[in-house]
C-alpha cells in the first residue's frame, strides 16, 4: 500500500514536470526565441524540478518532452490499472466554454454596445424558458431540426432545448394573443452542431434578437431591422462588413420557373444557402446526385443564384421575361425596390448587396431575408473583398406566429440576431494581438492607509463611498504596507487611491492619488465623494 502510494506521488510529479515543459513549448511558439547569451546553459532546472526550454530551440525542446514522457509512461506502467477507481476527467462538455473575467469584461461592453442599440430604437425585453415542449419546436427548422436538443421525459412532457429564440418568441405572441411589439432578447441557445470554437462556433451560445410583430406598411419596420444591424456592426469597429439582402419569394418564384418541383423547394433552398461556404459545382453536384433535380434545372437556378448587386439588379430582374411573370417572385422584387428607397434615406444603402445565393435555409422565413458577413482586404488590386463569416442575421416570418394559434391568425414579424459568439472571437483576437490591458472590475478608488492601525478609519471611509454609490475596494489587511496597495492599483487598473493618514484625520482631508500620473491632492472629506465622480466619469473601453 505503501509502495502504490509512493508511485502514485512519482506519478503525479513526473506529469507536472511533463506539462510544464509542454507549456513551455507553448508559449515558445508564441513568442520569437530569445537570443542564448555564450555560456548560457541550454537547459536549466526551475524551483519545481521541471527543466525550463525556453532558450532551448523547438526542435531540442520536442525531444526533450517525448523523454519525459516515456519516463511518465514507464511509471505508469509499474502503478498498474487503477482498480476499482473511476476515471474521471475534468473538462467541460464539447462544444462549451468557460470564460474568466477578461473574457466576461469583453462580453459585457459587447453587450452593452447591442442593448443600447436595440433601447435606442424603443425596444422593450422579455424573456422565455430554456427548454420548450417538443412540438413546439418541431418542423421550425428544416434540415436543421437535426439538431436539436431532445431531454429526457421527467414527468410525462417531451422536451427540447431552444433552439433559437425567434420560435419561443412566437409561442409567447400566441400565448398571449399579442398583435403588436418590439422586442430584444439576449439569452442562450444550443444545438448539436459540430463545433468549431475558434471561429466562434459552439453548441451553446448567446443569440441577441431584435423583433417587431405588427401589421405596418410595407418594408419600414425590415428597413429598421437593417439600419440596427448597420448601427451595432458599425459601433463595435470590428471591420467592414456588407449586408446581404434577398426574399424568399424572389427564391421560391425563381425554383418555379426553373422547373423545381414544389415539394423539393426547401430542400433546393438550402442547397443554395452553402454558396457562401462552397463552389457553386459542389452545390449543383448536391442538388442533381443527392436531390434528384434535372441537371439542366440545376444549370438554370446557377444562372440567377450568381447575380448579386444593389438596386439596378432588382431594376433588371423586373425586366427578366420569366421572373417578371411569377407573382410571388413580383412582390419580392417590389418590395425590395421599395426597401432600397428607405435604405438610401437612412444612409446605409452602401453597404448592401442584393444577392440571388442568399437563402437562409431556416423554414419559417417568408420575405425578406439578410445576412451581415465581415470582409477581408482582395489579395490582390481589383480583385472584390472576400467575405469572411456571417456575424448577424434575420429576416421576415409572417406565418410562424399562426402555426401556433388555435384559429391560425398570423402575426407578420421581422427581425434581426446579432452572432455575438463570432464578434467575442474577434474582439478577443484584437486585443491579444494588440497585447491590450483589459480591465475586469470597475473599481473607482482603492481606500488605503499609509500607517499602521487605521483599519477602523479604512473601513468608516469605503462605507461611506459605498452608501454614496462609488464603487471602492480595500486590502482584507489590518496593516498592508502603502506599496503594495498602491502596485494592487496598477495590476487592476483601479485609477485613483484615496489614502487615510493620522495628519489626514487630524486636517479633515483624504489624500486622492492618481495611479497613472502619481499626483496627490488633498481633498476635503465632505468633497471626496464629488471629486470621485469628477474624476472617474469617463467610460472605460476595452474593445
Amino acid at each position: 500500500m505503501a509502495d502504490r502510494a509512493a508511485l502514485e506521488d512519482l506519478v503525479r510529479v513526473q506529469g507536472e514536470r511533463v506539462r510544464g515543459l509542454k507549456q513551455q513549448k507553448a508559449s515558445a511558439e508564441q513568442v520569437r526565441p530569445r537570443r542564448r547569451k555564450r555560456g548560457q546553459n541550454e537547459a536549466s532546472e526551475d524551483r519545481a524540478g521541471v527543466v525550463c526550454i525556453e532558450d532551448r530551440d523547438l526542435e531540442e525542446g520536442t525531444r526533450l518532452i517525448e523523454e519525459e514522457v516515456a519516463k511518465l509512461l514507464k511509471l505508469k506502467a509499474q502503478l498498474g490499472p487503477d482498480e476499482g477507481k473511476p476515471k474521471f476527467v475534468l473538462k467541460t462538455p464539447k462544444g462549451t466554454r468557460d470564460y474568466s473575467p477578461r473574457q466576461m469584461a469583453v462580453r459585457e461592453k459587447v453587450f452593452d454596445v447591442i442593448i443600447s442599440c436595440f433601447k435606442r430604437h424603443g425596444a422593450e425585453v422579455i424573456d422565455t424558458p430554456v427548454f420548450e415542449l417538443k412540438e413546439t419546436l418541431t418542423g421550425k427548422y428544416g434540415e436543421d431540426s437535426k439538431l436539436i436538443y431532445d431531454l429526457k421525459d421527467q414527468g410525462g412532457e417531451l422536451l427540447s432545448l431552444r433552439y433559437d429564440l425567434t420560435v419561443p418568441f412566437a409561442r409567447y405572441l400566441a400565448m398571449n394573443k399579442l398583435t403588436n411589439i418590439k422586442r430584444y432578447h439576449i439569452a442562450k441557445v444550443y444545438r448539436r452542431d459540430n463545433p468549431a470554437m475558434t471561429r466562434g462556433r459552439y453548441r451553446e451560445f448567446y443569440q441577441c434578437d431584435f423583433d417587431i410583430a405588427g401589421q405596418f406598411d410595407p418594408m419600414l419596420p425590415d428597413a429598421e431591422c437593417l439600419k440596427i444591424m448597420c448601427e451595432i456592426l458599425s459601433s463595435l469597429q470590428i471591420g467592414d462588413f456588407l449586408v446581404k439582402v434577398n426574399d424568399r419569394r424572389i427564391l421560391d418564384g425563381m425554383f418555379a420557373i426553373c422547373g423545381v418541383p414544389d415539394s423539393k423547394f426547401r430542400t433546393i433552398c438550402s442547397s443554395v444557402d452553402k454558396l457562401d461556404k462552397v463552389s457553386w459545382e459542389e452545390v449543383k453536384n448536391e442538388m442533381v446526385g443527392e436531390k434528384g433535380l434535372a441537371p439542366e434545372v440545376a444549370d438554370r437556378i446557377g444562372d440567377y443564384v450568381q447575380q448579386h448587386g444593389g438596386v439596378s439588379l432588382v431594376e433588371q430582374l423586373l425586366q427578366d421575361p420569366k421572373l417578371s411573370q411569377n407573382k410571388q417572385a413580383l412582390e419580392g422584387l417590389g418590395d425590395l425596390k421599395l426597401l432600397f428607397e428607405y435604405l438610401t434615406l437612412f444612409g446605409i444603402a452602401d453597404k448592401i448587396s442584393f444577392d440571388l445565393s442568399l437563402a437562409r435555409g431556416l423554414d419559417y422565413y417568408t420575405g425578406v431575408i439578410y445576412e451581415a458577413v465581415l470582409l477581408q482586404p482582395p489579395a490582390r488590386a481589383g480583385e472584390e473583398p472576400l467575405g469572411v463569416g456571417s456575424v448577424a442575421a434575420g429576416g421576415r416570418y409572417d406565418g410562424l406566429v399562426g402555426m401556433f394559434d388555435p384559429k391560425g391568425r398570423k402575426v407578420p414579424c421581422v427581425g434581426l440576431s446579432i452572432g455575438v459568439e463570432r464578434i467575442f472571437s474577434i474582439v478577443e483576437q484584437r486585443l491579444e494581438a494588440l497585447e491590450e490591458k483589459v480591465r475586469t472590475t470597475e473599481t473607482q478608488v482603492l481606500v488605503a492607509s499609509a500607517q499602521k492601525k487605521l483599519l477602523e478609519e479604512r473601513l468608516k471611509l469605503i462605507s461611506e463611498l459605498w452608501d454614496a454609490g462609488i464603487k471602492a475596494e480595500l486590502l482584507y489587511k489590518k496593516n498592508p504596507k502603502l506599496l503594495n496597495q498602491l502596485q494592487y492599483c496598477e495590476e487592476t487598473g483601479i485609477p485613483l487611491v484615496a489614502i487615510i493618514g493620522e495628519q489626514e484625520l487630524k486636517d479633515g482631508v483624504i489624500k486622492l492619488r492618481s495611479v497613472a500620473s502619481r499626483e496627490e491632492v488633498d481633498v476635503r472629506r465632505e468633497d471626496l465623494v464629488e471629486e470621485i465622480k469628477r474624476r472617474t466619469s469617463q467610460p472605460l473601453c476595452i474593445c
